[in-house]
């Protein structure tokens, strides 16, 4: 009996002792990530006109003496800023959940957010790649807009599928996955696990991301997840 009233006494304890330094840098990250999401918004907001009546983003077009390099990191800043400003509110609770040092949540939250960066590695290369067919190819420039259609009906049948429902009570189990075992596992590894549980709960608005862009993107993709 008094061992448990100890436990119950020491998690009390641990419940009430929060991370309040690893919490105000994610009050300031997310602040950070919400204004850069409107700068990168507002700076990629040109569109090309396209044969088949529609318009493609320039996020996904080199600007004049700029490299692929320099591109790419442009848009990966942009899908970071993004994603943590979506889903930081979600996932801290989850982060504090663990119990751990302010340090290891800090590794813990760069595990989760680089699986979120190496899924917009994903989407910059397909994007990239629709454009250039689609500027090198007019017939297939021009079935761009029934391909979106599609993507879009796509996206929308994911969300009755069991395995949008599997990822979801992976996203909202305490971390990641109900087997794991959080105490055995290192910071980092933690976080990529619970970043991969999000990302395949968010299929669906990842793969429309190239038909909405980034202006849209954010709004709509809160209403799928």
């Amino acid at each position: 009996m008094a061992d448990q009233l100890h436990h119950k006494n020491s998690v009390g304890r641990d419940d009430a002792t929060l991370p309040v330094e690893f919490i105000a840098v994610c009050v300031v990250a997310f602040i950070a990530s919400v204004a850069a999401t409107i700068y990168f918004c507002r700076s990629m907001c040109c569109e090309m006109e396209m044969p088949g009546g529609w318009t493609m983003s320039m996020m996904w077009m080199r600007m004049p003496g700029q490299t692929w390099l320099a591109s790419a990191t442009s848009f990966l800043l942009m899908w970071l800023s993004m994603m943590v400003a979506m889903m930081l509110p979600s996932a801290l609770p989850t982060f504090l959940k663990t119990r751990r040092a302010p340090v290891s949540l800090s590794v813990m939250a760069t595990g989760y957010f680089a699986v979120w960066v190496a899924s917009g590695t994903g989407i910059y290369a397909l994007g990239v790649a629709v454009a250039a067919a689609a500027m090198r190819w007019e017939v297939f420039s021009r079935a761009v807009p029934v391909l979106s259609d599609a993507s879009l009906i796509a996206a929308g049948a994911f969300q009755f599928t069991s395995w949008k429902t599997t990822g979801l009570l992976r996203c909202r189990s305490p971390f990641g996955c109900a087997s794991v075992c959080p105490e055995r596992e290192t910071n980092f590894r933690l976080g990529c696990k619970q970043g991969m549980a999000c990302c395949l709960c968010c299929a669906a608005p990842t793969m429309i991301l190239p038909k909405l862009g980034p202006s849209n993107f954010l709004s709509r993709a809160k209403n799928f997840h």
